[in-house]
C-alpha cells in the first residue's frame, strides 16, 4: 500500500505524509546515502528535510548529488540555526552550495525555542530578515520554524503571531502527549495551523527513551526498533490526519518506518499504547525545555 499524501499547508505541494529526515545522512558514506535515495524512490517519498547543522553540513553534501537528476521529484527543505541576518544569510548560501541547487522550497528557523534567541531572530538585524530577503530573491519559496522540548508549541504560536509562517515542526508521540501541559499547547497550535493552513510537521514518532547501553542507532534518543512497535507508534502519529511525520534520523530504521506508514491502519487505542509503553519501558526523552543527552 502506498504512503498517503496531503497538501503541505498553503504551499500547493502534495507531500507524502512521511517526510525524509535528512539527519540520517549526517554520518554516512555517499554510497549509503545513494542506497537510501533508492529506498525513498521505491516508497514514493517526495519531500526531503535537512539542516545546515546536520553532520556539520555533511548531510546536505550527501543530498547534493541526488539533485542533478531528482531535484524536480522532491519538495526540498533545509534549516538554519543562525540568529543574526548576516549569519543566516551566509548559512543559507552555504546550504545551496552543498545541496547543489539554485533554491530550496522551504527554509526553516532551526530550534527556535529560547526566548532571548527568539527576540534576536525576530528583531531588526535578525535571521528572519535574511529569510524574507531570500524569499524575495527566489532562493526559497516558503519560511518555517522548528523546535524541541516542552515549550515549543507555545513558542511556535508566538512565532506565528509575529510572522505568517508556512510550516512548523515539533515533537509528537504518545508518551510526550501524556504531559497535560504539552498536550494542551500542542492541540492549540494544531487548531491554529488548521485555521491558517500552516503545515504541521512532527518528529520523534518512534522515540523510546533516553539511551541506555550501547548506542546502535544514529538517533540521539533510543528508538523503538522492533517491527510491531514501530508499526504501532507510526500508526498512532499518522492516525492524526492533520500532521506530517518526519522519519527518524537513522537510515537503517527508515525502511521499517516507511513500511509501517504504507500499511498504517486505524489509530491504536490508548490501551494498545499503554501496553507498548509498559512492554518497551518507554520514557520521556525531554526534561523541562531541554534535551536528555
Amino acid at each position: 500500500m502506498g504512503i498517503e499524501t496531503k497538501q503541505f499547508g498553503k504551499t500547493g505541494h502534495e507531500s507524502t505524509r512521511v517526510i525524509f529526515g535528512g539527519a540520517a545522512l549526517g554520518a554516512v558514506s555517499q554510497d549509503e546515502a545513494d542506497r537510501t535515495l533508492e529506498v525513498l524512490l521505491d516508497y514514493g517519498i517526495n519531500h526531503l528535510d535537512v539542516a545546515a547543522s546536520y553532520g556539520d553540513g555533511e548531510a546536505e553534501k550527501r543530498m547534493g548529488p541526488w539533485m542533478a537528476e531528482h531535484r524536480k521529484d522532491f519538495f526540498l527543505a533545509t534549516k538554519t540555526g543562525k540568529r543574526t541576518y548576516q549569519e543566516a544569510r551566509d548559512d543559507l548560501h552555504g546550504s545551496l552550495e552543498r545541496l547543489r541547487v539554485q533554491s530550496v522550497d522551504l527554509i526553516q528557523m532551526h530550534n527556535l525555542t529560547d526566548p532571548d534567541e527568539w527576540e534576536q531572530v525576530m528583531s531588526p538585524g535578525g535571521a528572519l530578515e535574511a529569510l524574507i530577503e531570500a524569499r524575495e530573491q527566489g532562493l526559497t519559496r516558503f519560511i518555517g520554524v522548528t523546535g524541541h522540548g516542552y515549550t515549543v508549541a507555545e513558542m511556535h504560536l508566538k512565532s506565528l503571531e509575529r510572522f505568517d509562517l508556512d510550516s512548523v515542526l515539533l515533537p509528537y508521540n504518545y508518551v510526550m502527549m501524556q504531559n497535560k501541559d504539552y498536550a494542551r499547547s500542542f492541540e492549540t497550535l494544531k487548531r491554529h495551523c488548521a485555521e491558517k493552513n500552516v503545515a504541521l510537521q512532527t518528529i520523534k514518532s518512534v522515540a523510546r527513551r533516553p539511551w541506555q547501553g550501547e548506542r546502535v542507532h544514529s538517533t540521539w534518543y533510543q528508538p523503538l526498533d522492533e517491527g510491531d512497535a514501530i508499526r504501532t507508534a507510526v500508526s498512532w502519529v499518522l492516525g492524526d490526519p492533520e500532521v506530517f511525520l518526519i522519519a527518524p534520523g537513522d537510515i537503517h530504521l527508515l525502511p521499517q518506518v516507511l513500511e509501517a506508514a504504507g500499511g498504517a491502519g486505524s489509530r491504536p487505542s490508548d490501551a494498545d499504547m499503554e501496553r507498548m509503553l509498559s512492554h518497551h519501558q518507554m520514557q520521556p526523552i525531554f526534561q523541562g525545555t531541554g534535551f536528555i543527552w
